[in-house]
């Protein structure tokens, strides 16, 4: 049994939403909140099955009533005091978590029979959780308070999430006064001793440091070594403990530790397994939270003796989360643990391995530990799940190009059946895979395929899916190239064309597609790739690659005033132009991004954009660059956008899978980014997105909420144009965008945008 009592993600107050407690029951994902009043008494609980039984059985579902409507008042609960063992008995399959309860009734803590995770400073830590990678500074501060500084500055920009420190009362801890002027001690005693004595720091200085950590976005944790330490650190509130390996057995500390409350982080090294059964039992029956910590006390640890399978083993034992806590050299183990399931990393930090003191020769680096952290959560992004295989957006980018597809040997007519010598499998993919022959041949062809066209599914099955009139309250049209243009204008009743360049298209004669003008407006997207493998970036910090981006962004600006004497006159044309600002290795820290952001502001002041409006797309976390994905830093968060908007004058091309992709990423709401972008936006891209890497998804095939995002839209910017983005739209004479267009009626069209079309096209 293990008791929680950071209860601030199981409680809701009986006067919030229902929909309040649905948001909290899936982020602490435990299946259920306590509702309390505003004193904090218990007064119900609401399960994942109390409201989908709610949900079953009104008329009128309304998310935001109070929950205290629905709670159940007959739940079962103890008082906080209650024996463990007492606590053990009531639960049952029915009931897997009891709240605790102080004499008041008030919630102070909950009971579970088993430790699945638990909580420091409000990072949850446990399977499915990223790993809690704590940075041990210990007493490699030297006794130094600006060492102690610059190393919790170093621990925060190397991605820790906590920086731990050490605390003895060297006069109870050791044996007579802990002086290492005692001759009767044994050289190495003698040697410790001489060092703690020099290099301990006061409680009143750790509490400083404990503050500083918090200040810089990390949670603080220390080891007491004694009794009158932990008092000290109950003083000033700290988190959580980390039990030295040397104290595993020193059963009086660790019930002392247990006693507080908090969560227990554990060492196991130099314990045997009986050992460290002895003190899981005492733990568990105090109803501690804890993780064991796998963990050789060699300085350095070689590699033979490690033996990271154990932590299966320390798995079983504890029936708990399991870490591991390495003294070996380099940064290889600890991420080896995390693809074995380590919840928990900790690893001595130090700016200087010839420093005096045993820790030290240990010690990563504060680039050793950047590595190391960034090949962590390199891992957990790589370890993905056991479900069914599916292709990710970047496998198919790279099928459409490296894979075959079946295609036409000579030109079949509409209705001619199809024989196996009329198909050849060729590159590129963009047809139905080689393994669909069989499906095709015998099949009648639905439409006339060309000798070297793809086969497409729709061209032997009737898929539903063509072209019509759509209307739209707001300027539409959809993404096309030279080549395809002519048919799409005819295809159907659109307001304008965005013409998605491709470095090639640049160096085309307009001539060779254009013989007239068009009664409809265009945009232009300007090519993320030109010759010679150059991406575009406004603001890469390469003066020459800055310089050539410049002048290849230039000369889509000239090639756009081009195209304007063949589109209907009207307001100067837009240019959608991702700006740059990425990154190969990892994103950039916050504090990086206006370095960025100005060079994007002196890029553009170096353009000539008469007759022509630049507009800077949103941006996706993980942007597919030719050549892989990359980590992108600009034109992500909302309020950045904004304010680079108000300071330019400029507006943007809102890309609702990029920014939604983005808000899965960083826990933004898409309806309050919506609100405070929108009324900057002159363009949309309209497509569907899932996860934080899923973007350009046809409609209905990622997890985005429309009609909350057209109801911001409609009222934020009415008159903004879009284009469904969908990858691959254009294939199957345009199929996919047919598909998005006319679910996107649904949400965004309307009986104005029939009557203002009307006037456009045929008044």
């Amino acid at each position: 049994m293990m008791i929680e009592r950071n209860v601030m993600r199981f409680v809701v107050f009986a006067e919030d939403s229902i929909l309040s407690a649905l948001t909290k029951i899936s982020a602490n994902k435990s299946g259920f909140v306590l509702s309390v009043s505003e004193q904090g008494l218990l007064l119900g609980v609401v399960t994942d099955g109390d409201i989908r039984r709610w949900l079953a059985g009104t008329p009128e579902i309304d998310l935001s009533l109070p929950v205290g409507d629905i709670a159940n008042p007959n739940f079962v609960s103890a008082r906080d005091d209650t024996p463990v063992a007492t606590i053990n008995e009531m639960f049952s399959d029915r009931i897997r978590s009891v709240p605790l309860v102080d004499e008041y009734g008030r919630v102070v803590g909950i009971a579970f029979p088993k430790m699945e995770t638990f909580s420091v400073g409000g990072r949850l830590i446990g399977p499915g959780h990223p790993s809690f990678v704590i940075a041990e500074i210990g007493n490699n501060h030297n006794g130094d308070m600006d060492l102690a500084h610059r190393l919790i500055d170093l621990a925060a920009e190397a991605g820790a999430d906590c920086a731990k420190f050490q605390m003895r009362d060297m006069s109870s801890l050791y044996q007579g006064t802990g002086a290492p002027e005692d001759a009767s001690k044994d050289l190495g005693a003698q040697y410790t001793l001489d060092l703690l004595a020099r290099f301990n720091l006061s409680k009143e200085n750790l509490y400083i440091l404990f503050d500083y950590v918090r200040s810089k976005g990390m949670e603080p944790l220390c080891t007491p070594w004694d009794l009158s330490s932990l008092k000290a650190l109950e003083e000033y509130g700290i988190s959580g403990y980390k039990l030295a390996s040397a104290d595993l057995t020193n059963h009086e500390l660790l019930l002392a530790l247990a006693e507080t409350g908090k969560p227990l982080f554990c060492s196991t090294g130099m314990a045997t397994e009986a050992e460290i059964k002895e003190s899981v039992a005492l733990l568990k029956a105090n109803g501690a939270s804890f993780c064991l910590l796998h963990c050789n006390s060699t300085y350095p640890a070689p590699y033979k003796d490690i033996n990271l399978l154990y932590m299966d083993r320390l798995a079983v034992l504890g029936d708990c989360p399991v870490g591991y806590s390495g003294h070996e050299r380099g940064w290889a183990v600890p991420v080896a643990a995390v693809a074995r399931g380590a919840c928990v990393i900790e690893k001595h930090f130090t700016v200087d391995r010839s420093m005096e003191g045993n820790d030290h020769k240990v010690s990563l680096l504060p680039e050793e530990f950047t590595e190391m952290v960034v090949a962590i959560r390199a891992v957990e992004e790589a370890m993905g799940t056991a479900k069914e295989r599916e292709l990710t957006q970047g496998e198919l980018i790279n099928r459409e190009v490296l894979a075959k597809s079946l295609h036409a040997a000579v030109d079949i007519e509409q209705g001619q059946l199809i024989t196996d010598d009329m198909l050849v499998v060729k590159s590129p993919g963009q047809g139905l895979q080689p393994n669909r022959r069989g499906e095709v041949v015998g099949q009648p062809a639905r439409r006339k395929i060309t000798a070297g066209s793809p086969i497409f599914a729709a061209d032997v099955v009737e898929s539903g899916v063509a072209a019509r009139p759509f209307h739209f309250p707001r300027p539409w049209g959809i993404p096309v190239r030279w080549h395809d243009r002519a048919a799409m204008l005819a295809a159907t009743n659109l307001d304008l064309l965005e013409y998605h360049l491709s470095y090639k298209d640049m160096e085309a004669n307009l001539g060779d597609w254009f013989k007239g003008v068009d009664d409809v407006s265009f945009v232009v997207h300007a090519p993320e790739l030109f010759a010679g493998d150059h991406i575009l970036d406004l603001a890469a910090e390469d003066e020459e690659y800055r310089t050539h981006s410049i002048a290849e962004l230039q000369r889509v600006i000239d090639l756009t005033r081009t195209l304007r004497q063949w589109h209907r006159p009207g307001q100067p044309p837009l240019i959608i132009t991702n700006m740059g600002g990425f990154s190969t290795s990892r994103a950039l820290p916050a504090a990086a991004r206006k370095a960025l952001y100005d060079r994007i502001k002196d890029s553009l002041s170096r353009l000539d954009r008469e007759g022509v409006e630049i507009i800077p797309q949103t941006m996706p976390p993980f942007p597919w660059h030719f050549g892989g994905q990359s980590y992108h830093n600009l034109f992500m968060d909302p309020d950045e956008i904004v304010a680079f908007c108000k300071e330019m004058g400029m507006r943007i091309c809102f890309d609702v899978s990029h920014s939604q992709l983005a808000c899965n990423n960083f826990g933004w709401s898409m309806k309050e980014f919506c609100e405070k972008v929108g009324p900057y936006t002159a363009h949309l891209h309209i497509v569907d997105a899932k996860g934080v890497d899923g973007e350009g998804l046809q409609i209905g095939d990622g997890t985005m909420d429309f009609a909350v995002i057209a109801d911001v839209l409609n009222r934020a910017c009415p008159d903004a144009s879009f284009v469904p983005e969908i990858w691959q739209g254009h294939k199957d004479s345009g199929a996919g965008f047919w598909f998005a267009l006319d679910k996107l009626e649904r949400w965004f069209g309307g009986s104005r945008g029939k009557a203002r079309l009307s006037e456009v096209r045929y008044g």
